[in-house]
């Protein structure tokens, strides 16, 4: 069952985790700025947490959920939690494994992952501490994967979208209460990352208890099942995570250049807004329910569920782009320029911002059209395209950033995700798996239009009203805030004029089978 109420619920949680978030990063760039330590950090954080987004988020949810929902629609919930166990035990030797290995190898892992670092033997060596000290948070959150891929197969979102709301708020916390110079705060940081992601995992293991899902940790053995699940992730690992990949591609590139870092990062931030709230809910929501439609041989409730999930993904995507690179200077000067962030700081994060931005609806598009493969158990696809991604994106990128720096990474990233998405979109049509009907046609060009006046509004009162970074923070708030309160009622209303869509339609989504 897709229906708009499971995707709010998934996203409203996520509102609520990335509102935190904006918090903890606008702590971050008060304190430490865009300095050597707030860069040791950003990587320190961003390499066990893009290994979970690929490895336990995407390749391991995108395998496990359908052969999971599989087990549970034909052997029942014993049958289904019998196939977890099998995977939990060899996960975790996995998981020891690796971590163990990258503990002894993290200086040589910095060294590839950030190669730019090691000109400053300080933010190389801070790098190499505290990536070592996050780490363990890819063995809880793997944990947590499993757990919560098991709660989504069972229709039970919220807890598992609640689940990224601790670690928010412990970093919130440490953030409003250290004291000490950048490397302290820094350490002090990477700690409250490890600590939780423990968190985490206990929180979603009493969730999984109350749901009736108590696993036992028999001993390691490579069923066929298990096998299975190995196979379909290995290509997965690039199908399902290719936004991933292209942020580690970008990352290492950003790392030549002093600064590029932070900006890609702060930038990455405040579009991964409506990209987790959409995009992400979406993915959640729509993987399990189509895999069940495709299952009861219910073809056409399955068409009618994928069209309606892009077109929920557009009615967001598009508005949020337009919004973002015409607001990007106010919304980024408001919440960022203060304390070690100056002013220069915010121009080179609102240009990152106008180029990321410009791949948002394909960066949404992907999570819900690689589901049309996943729920089919083909992970092969999306894999040979996420291939072809990454090398549009290595190209570009390596061929930008010695001229232009950090807008030579965001370029890449932005036209990888567009070429992405064509070719999902191209294939699933040739095979039959997506043909848009004629709701989706109606809807898609009266929705740009929609966003044209959405585009225009929101720089009209930008140049009326917005007074300047040098303003007080209240006058920026506020300003900001009209900005951004003009172009979305403009939105609305000319999206309901020109029946782009309607209350009616939005009622119909709350339940669409």
């Amino acid at each position: 069952m897709f229906s708009l109420r499971a995707v709010a619920t998934v996203g409203g949680m996520t509102l609520i985790s990335r509102l935190l978030g904006f918090v903890r990063e606008i702590l971050i760039a008060g304190i430490l700025g865009t300095g050597p330590m707030a860069e040791a950090f950003i990587v320190a954080m961003r390499l066990p947490n893009l290994l979970r987004q690929m490895f336990a988020e995407g390749a391991f949810s995108a395998a496990f959920i359908p052969i999971f929902t599989r087990h549970l629609t034909e052997e029942g919930e014993r049958g289904a939690r019998h196939f977890a166990e099998q995977v939990l035990s060899i996960m975790l030797l996995l998981l020891l494994v690796l971590t163990l290995a990258a503990e002894i190898a993290m200086p040589w892992l910095i060294q590839l992952f950030a190669p730019g670092f090691d000109v400053s033997p300080e933010k190389f060596n801070a790098t190499v501490l505290f990536t070592s000290i996050t780490f363990p948070y890819i063995l809880f959150m793997s944990l947590c994967s499993l757990q919560g891929g098991m709660l989504n197969g069972l229709q039970k979102f919220a807890l598992t979208a609640a689940a990224p709301i601790i670690l928010n708020l412990v970093l919130v916390a440490t953030l409003w209460f250290v004291e000490g110079d950048d490397f302290f705060v820094a350490r002090t940081l990477s700690w409250a990352v490890a600590g939780a992601g423990l968190a985490q995992f206990l929180f979603l293991t009493g969730a999984c208890h109350k749901a009736g899902i108590v696993l036992r940790l028999t001993w390691p053995r490579l069923t066929p099942e298990v096998k299975r699940l190995g196979r379909l992730m290995l290509p997965g690992l690039f199908g399902a995570s290719v936004t991933q990949i292209n942020l580690v591609v970008s990352t290492i590139l950003a790392s030549l250049h002093p600064g590029a870092v932070s900006y890609i990062y702060y930038a990455d931030r405040l579009y991964q807004l409506p990209l987790a709230l959409i995009g992400t809910a979406i993915g959640v929501v729509l993987l399990p329910s189509l895999t069940k439609a495709l299952r009861g041989e219910e073809p056409a409730v399955a068409m009618r569920m994928h069209n309606r999930a892009l077109e929920l993904g557009l009615l967001f995507s598009l508005p949020s782009m337009v919004g973002l690179m015409v607001a990007s200077a106010p919304i980024v000067t408001t919440l960022y320029q203060r304390g070690a962030f100056t002013a220069a700081d915010s121009a080179a994060v609102s240009l990152a911002l106008v180029i990321m931005s410009a791949g948002l609806p394909a960066y949404i598009g992907l999570k819900g059209l690689t589901v049309g493969f996943l729920a089919r158990e083909d992970t092969g696809t999306p894999f040979r395209f996420a291939v072809i991604s990454v090398a549009v994106n290595i190209a570009i990128s390596a061929a930008l950033t010695p001229s232009y720096g950090f807008i030579g990474v965001a370029t890449g990233m932005m036209v990888a995700a567009w070429v992405n998405a064509a070719l999902l979109t191209w294939t699933l049509w040739r095979r039959g798996f997506l043909i848009f009907d004629q709701r989706f046609r109606r809807f898609l060009p009266r929705q740009f239009l929609a966003c044209i006046g959405l585009g225009l509004v929101t720089w009209l009162v930008s140049h009326l009203l917005w007074p300047g970074g040098e303003a007080a923070t209240t006058q920026r708030v506020i300003a900001t805030v009209i900005i951004i309160g003009a172009g979305a009622v403009t939105f609305a209303a000319l999206a309901l004029l020109l029946r782009a869509t309607s209350l009616g339609d939005l009622r119909m989504l709350r339940r669409t089978r």
